[in-house]
Formats: C-alpha cells, sequence, structure tokens
C-alpha cells in the first residue's frame, strides 16, 4: 500500500468494518462467510472464496443473483452485513471498476480523449496540466484497442462496441493490479469482443487480477480458467471445467428461484 492510499483507506475502514486490508504479501482477496442484504432480504450468505493474482475469474450464474451486488460490495459501494473481505498486497484504492453500460451516461459533451483521460486522474490531479509522456500513453492505449484516431471525436457518435473499447483505454491508463469488470460484453459486437479478450488476458499475463460478472457461459468456458457460480444463497467456485456442471448449474437456477418465490411471498 502506498502512501497515497493511506488517507483513504484510513476513512474507508470506519465505514466498512468487513473489510480488511493486508499490505504484505501476493495480491489476493480472501472472502469470509460473507453476507450481503438489502433490507430483509439476504442477498448472498455464508460466501467463503479466495481470488489470488494472476487469475482470470468469471462470475456466473442466473440473473438476479447476485452478481453485480457481489462486486459492489468487494467495492465498497454496497456494505456487507457479516463475514470478512480481506485485501492483501493492495488497497481497495488501486482497484479498476468497469460499470455496466447501462449505468454510463453518454449524453456529456466529452470527446474519446477526455473520457480515457480519466484514467490517470490519480497521477494528474485536478486542473493540471498532460505530459508529453502522459500524452504519449493515451495514444498507446487508444492503439491498444483499436482507436489510433479517435482522440477527439466525441462519445455520442460511437457504436456499442467503439464505447467500451474507449472504456478499456482508460483501464489500461489506470494500470491497477486488480481488475473488476460487470458485464463487459452485453450488446458488444464479435469481434470486439476478441479484441477485448485479448487484453484480458494480457493483463493476467503482467500478474494482475482481473474478475468479470458475465452472462456468456460459452464465453466463460472458453477463456476463464475459473469460475463463482453464485445464486443467492448458493455458490461453487474453483476450476471452470468443474465448476460449470450440469449438477451444479441446475442447483444454482433452482437456488434462485427459490430465493425469488420466498422473497416474494415476503
Amino acid at each position: 500500500m502506498n502512501h497515497r492510499s493511506v488517507p483513504f483507506w484510513k476513512s474507508f475502514k470506519e465505514s466498512h468494518r468487513t473489510i480488511h486490508c493486508i499490505s504484505q504479501g501476493p495480491i489476493s482477496i480472501d472472502l469470509q462467510k460473507l453476507s450481503i442484504a438489502y433490507s430483509r432480504n439476504t442477498i448472498i450468505s455464508g460466501l467463503s472464496c479466495h481470488f489470488e493474482a494472476p487469475a482470470l475469474w468469471a462470475i456466473a450464474g442466473p440473473n438476479g443473483a447476485g452478481k453485480s451486488t457481489f462486486l459492489k460490495t468487494l467495492l465498497g459501494l454496497q456494505k456487507s452485513n457479516t463475514g470478512k473481505i480481506i485485501f492483501r498486497g493492495f488497497c481497495p484504492c488501486d482497484v479498476a471498476y468497469l460499470a455496466q453500460q447501462n449505468q454510463l451516461d453518454r449524453r456529456f459533451p466529452l470527446t474519446v480523449g477526455d473520457t480515457i483521460a480519466m484514467g490517470l486522474f490519480r497521477e494528474v490531479g485536478i486542473f493540471r496540466r498532460y505530459t508529453k509522456e502522459q500524452r504519449e500513453k493515451m495514444q498507446v492505449a487508444l492503439e491498444q484497442v483499436g482507436l489510433s484516431s479517435f482522440a477527439k471525436t466525441s462519445l455520442q457518435t460511437l457504436s456499442g462496441g467503439q464505447f467500451q473499447r474507449v472504456l478499456f483505454a482508460r483501464l489500461i491508463l489506470q494500470n491497477a493490479p486488480v481488475i473488476f469488470l460487470d458485464e463487459p460484453f452485453t450488446g458488444v459486437d464479435g469481434r470486439t469482443i476478441e479484441d477485448l479478450m485479448n487484453l484480458l488476458h494480457l493483463w493476467v499475463k503482467e500478474g494482475r487480477l482481473v474478475i468479470a460478472v458475465l452472462h456468456d457461459l460459452d464465453l466463460v468456458q472458453d477463456h476463464f480458467s475459473q469460475t463463482l457460480l453464485l445464486a443467492r444463497h448458493f455458490y461453487k467456485w474453483g476450476l471452470t471445467d468443474h465448476v460449470l456442471s450440469k449438477e451444479n448449474m441446475r442447483e444454482a437456477v433452482t437456488a434462485s428461484r427459490l430465493w425469488e418465490e420466498t422473497a416474494g411471498s415476503a
């Protein structure tokens, strides 16, 4: 944990008592009997699992199974009720997060260059000029996602696939050791998915931990070696081939439906 993270962490841990941070050791996230609830409805119960870098993890499960809530809890955007979340080797403020596209507003008059530059915020701060080296970093990031000539293009003119490439360029500039992605490929064309998956594999080769919420099980089985299958109170985690068995998938769907019936009657 570097010195810039310390003030953030001191205030963060006061309001998130279940989250703990250990600065030493390999980059990892350890969950111990984690439970999350909205009002009186328990969303996730007794979840224990372990993520360690370098790795590419998928979070899979039925619709409404708590997958996005799970990511938000790791980020501190949603408080957990009981259990522990232990970050090792990094601070929560060092995580790069990509929310679902439908949660992002493209109506602001921003260019592609303006948007990806936000990835340098911690390095640059507010109202400071970008150095030549930082501008070169931005251009390299655009080239990595196939948008080398788009710096001055308005966000409003981009297709869904192009916009997602822009958001990945911003992630590149954040240069985070841990990356969370919430449904990064929903509504995105096949060519863009292929290009961005190559980027995910590159991040893992660089030693990072990448955790992505996904609905496309074929994509999970083709690219993600490890999976957390989540369905409210039910979960399995480990090697993807073992986790996404027909039996586990049936149990996940059953658990999710049972929770919906119980919550609805309550």
